[in-house]
């Protein structure tokens, strides 16, 4: 009873959505990082891609690890609705760019971009460093609207539900769009 008692208590904790500290509203911090996409190398920049349209800022623990696989997996199988809401994707950790190279194209499938913020200067802006690991980044979702500003967060350690969450803000914000 005490081993059930202690699953059930780690399991609310995991997918409990805890409050970032970057409300809704707030102005996203606009960074330019290496990110790798496909395999191949290059600067990426928060303030460009918002000129595009909204974008989906996803901080996660480690490349390879399993839930990063796992949400990874959803986040390339989901691309195509973001991109049908004009929405870009980029995944933001602390691995080095040689590892998140291979990941953007294994895990990442070819389909969007990941990051890297081995100086956590990210992170820290996003207040995105996990608390009880600090080096590493917490699992935590941002949904930036094309004016910079923050129009949705979801933060837990659980994978598995931050692709319908930020998909579900994107359309909400799209359709309050088209009544105005």
């Amino acid at each position: 009873m005490p081993r059930l008692l202690a699953c059930a208590v780690i399991a609310l904790f995991v997918s409990y959505p805890a409050t970032a500290a970057l409300d809704i509203g707030d102005r996203a911090p606009d960074f330019t990082t290496e990110a790798a996409l496909a395999g191949s190398v290059y600067r990426y920049s928060l303030g460009d891609s918002l000129r595009k349209g909204p974008v989906v800022v996803y901080f996660f623990p480690a490349a390879y690890s399993e839930g990063c696989s796992i949400e990874a997996h959803y986040f390339a199988e989901a691309v195509a609705q973001f991109n049908a809401l004009g929405a870009t994707v980029v995944g933001v950790s602390g691995d080095d760019i040689e590892t998140l190279s291979k990941f953007s194209v294994q895990a990442c499938q070819n389909r969007f971009p990941v990051a890297s913020d081995q100086n956590q200067s990210v992170m820290k802006a996003f207040d995105a460093v996990m608390q009880t690991r600090p080096e590493y980044a917490n699992r935590i979702s941002y949904v930036i609207a094309p004016d910079g500003s923050i129009i949705y967060h979801y933060m837990s350690l659980n994978p598995t539900k931050h692709v319908e969450k930020t998909l579900a803000a994107l359309k909400s914000w799209a359709e309050s769009k088209g009544k105005k």
